[in-house]
């Protein structure tokens, strides 16, 4: 019986001997809080001497996928507080010399054994995600820090949504963190990717709550062109979301700047019904009576979308009323040509000239009358 023990002693010490030959030193960075290194440290000083005395049952075979992988349990549990569960549990797996972990693929496996019985950590960027995944699993802390600052060194418009969805199903802060933000920066590449398209078929609920995180985080503008933060700025508005404006603006995002149609911020908010966006600009100096491509104002675009509340928050901040577009109508023949009721009377109330003709020579009487709209024939008819 010694010598057998003996000799189960010798085959532990060659292994680590091997396994150190090839893992290369773990790489402790200042991004490794001193708590995972002194746990590293602490971890080195299983007992061996333990494995004299375990007898037949110093080993067990782990079984994942078609890989069979012989390992001594005593390592495994001084490592690894889920094996340690394992072995302590009253279960057939507990007891037997084989146990199947269906979750973990082989070549995943081996690494993780390599890492329990060295505390080296694999330089294996493309297995990185996978190896994560298995040392949350098993419980590897320090495994899990140094795995993930491989993925998020290797962050790029392929790879961000898979490392998202990871992050979030495995409590990875620091991969959180760092992949939403590069998603967020990079947004419209990474959802033109087929990883995206894999995460939102294969875990769509993870992507709901990646895409939440995406929306909820500030945008970092501190690196961004005028240029940048100006199609940010129209985008917030268009979004109508009051935070990223005043974040934008803030940041010294240009109020007045313009897209490819020469619509700005205030144009698609007003046109969109954000009322607290609109009041927000305005209050930022936004010039009310900014004329797009087709010279329409942001009381146009009120207008045309039968937005009461801008027409009136507009007026009230001296928008011209009877603004002419390139063809001559005024916000109240957009109205009147839409049958926008409630947006026709506010601009009435606003002082909106009823009688004024576009080029075509109609008023916005004559608009109702042609498109059928009664109810505003009734007001415009009205004197």
């Amino acid at each position: 019986m010694l010598g057998r023990n003996a000799c189960w002693f010798i085959r532990i010490f060659v292994a680590v001997v091997i396994c150190s030959g090839y893992s290369h030193p773990v790489s402790v960075t200042e991004s490794l809080t001193v708590g995972l290194v002194q746990e590293a440290e602490e971890a080195t000083a299983v007992d061996l001497g333990a494995l004299l005395d375990a007898g037949d049952d110093a080993v067990v075979t782990l079984l994942a996928g078609d890989a069979r992988l012989v390992a001594h349990r005593a390592v495994l549990a001084a490592r690894s507080p889920v094996f340690a569960d394992m072995f302590r549990s009253v279960t057939l797996e507990a007891s037997s010399s084989q146990l199947v972990l269906s979750d973990t693929e082989g070549p995943v496996l081996r690494q993780v054994l390599a890492y329990l019985y060295t505390l080296q950590v694999p330089e294996l960027p493309s297995m990185a995600p996978k190896l994560l995944v298995a040392a949350d699993v098993y419980g590897l802390s320090v495994l899990k820090a140094h795995c993930e600052q491989q993925v998020v060194a290797q962050l790029s418009v392929e790879t961000a949504a898979a490392a998202g969805v990871i992050a979030i199903r495995h409590s990875a802060n620091r991969l959180k963190q760092a992949a939403v933000a590069f998603i967020k920066a990079h947004l419209l590449h990474v959802m033109a990717t087929q990883g995206w398209a894999e995460a939102v078929v294969n875990d769509p609920q993870t992507v709901v709550e990646l895409v939440r995180l995406i929306a909820e985080t500030p945008t970092d503008t501190r690196n961004l062109s005028g240029k940048e933060k100006g199609k940010m700025l129209v985008a917030a508005a268009e979004e109508g979301s009051v935070s990223k404006v005043r974040t934008l603006l803030a940041a010294g995002a240009d109020v007045e700047a313009m897209d490819e149609n020469h619509q700005n911020a205030l144009h698609w908010a007003a046109g969109l019904g954000h009322v607290e966006v609109v009041r927000l600009l305005l209050e930022e100096g936004a010039d009310v009576n900014a004329r797009d491509r087709w010279r329409n104002t942001p009381l146009h675009q009120a207008a045309w979308n039968d937005d009461a509340t801008v027409v009136r928050l507009l007026a009230a901040s001296f928008a011209d009323c009877n603004a002419r577009d390139d063809t001559g109508n005024t916000p109240l023949h957009d109205a009147a040509r839409r049958g926008q009721a409630d947006a026709a009377t506010a601009l009435l109330e606003a002082g909106a000239d009823r009688e004024v003709r576009n080029y075509d020579g109609d008023t916005p009487l004559d608009l109702a009358e042609r498109n059928n709209h009664e109810w505003l024939i009734d007001i415009l008819g009205s004197s």
